[in-house]
């Protein structure tokens, strides 16, 4: 007869606990739930980029509009700009490469509009010849009515400026020549004109005689420029 087996009391019986890892002690991470979070946060940004560039189209087709509308009621044109008079009463070099140069001229502006008045803050005037700057002044604020022409009168002057020995404007005034000067105007308004003249040409003054600058062959080209907030169009 076969011998009977009976389990030993002093050791346990199923399957053995062991203490708990640190692998077990973590927090369970869910990948669902951050997945789910960071698909609403590009929901919300790819919405708030939606709105922004739908509100900036509208606000450009509303502007365009109301430009077209004004164009087809008010047939704008830009002001003209003619030079009448230049008188050069100084213009030379003194012995340290100083240049000093003098000149009181006439500026003829005229508002071909019907029903458009131009508003002018102050006008910084620049003086040009050869890439130098031979002078500089201001025009005062002014308006220009419709159909109206106003002749504004200003000095420009340029006092010690400094000239290299390789400047091809010394080299002509100490040749004595034909010196060729341009203009620019430039307003300080929302509305920006920029108004280049040039072919304006003298013999630089001796003593204290006073020369009559050529401006029968002088053109001037107007650039409009419209400046909304920070953009100038």
């Amino acid at each position: 007869m076969a011998e009977k087996i009976h389990p030993n009391s002093n050791h346990p019986t199923g399957n053995p606990k062991f203490p708990a890892t640190k692998a077990q002690l973590r927090p369970l991470y869910h990948p669902q739930a951050l997945r789910h979070h960071r698909t609403r946060r590009r929901s919300c940004c790819c919405s708030c980029c939606l709105w922004i560039t739908f509100t900036i189209l509208l606000l450009l087709t509303i502007a365009a509009a109301a430009g077209g509308v004004f164009y087809v009621m008010y047939h704008p044109r830009r002001p003209s700009f003619t030079v009448s008079s230049v008188k050069v009463s100084r213009f030379d070099i003194a012995s340290d490469n100083e240049l000093n140069t003098r000149f009181n001229f006439t500026l003829t502006a005229r508002n071909p509009n019907d029903d458009i008045t131009f508003v002018f803050d102050w006008v910084s005037v620049k003086f040009d010849s050869k890439g130098v700057d031979v002078g500089d002044g201001s025009i005062p604020a002014f308006v220009l009515h419709e159909k109206n022409v106003a002749r504004l009168r200003t000095v420009v002057v340029a006092n010690g400026r400094v000239l290299d020995d390789d400047r091809e404007l010394k080299l002509d005034l100490k040749k004595r020549r034909v010196i060729m000067v341009r203009i620019e105007f430039d307003t300080k308004m929302k509305v920006k004109i920029l108004v280049v003249c040039w072919g304006i040409r003298f013999a630089p003054p001796g003593g204290k005689l006073v020369a009559m600058a050529d401006t029968s062959d002088v053109k001037c080209d107007v650039d409009v420029r419209v400046r909304i907030w920070r953009w100038t169009i």
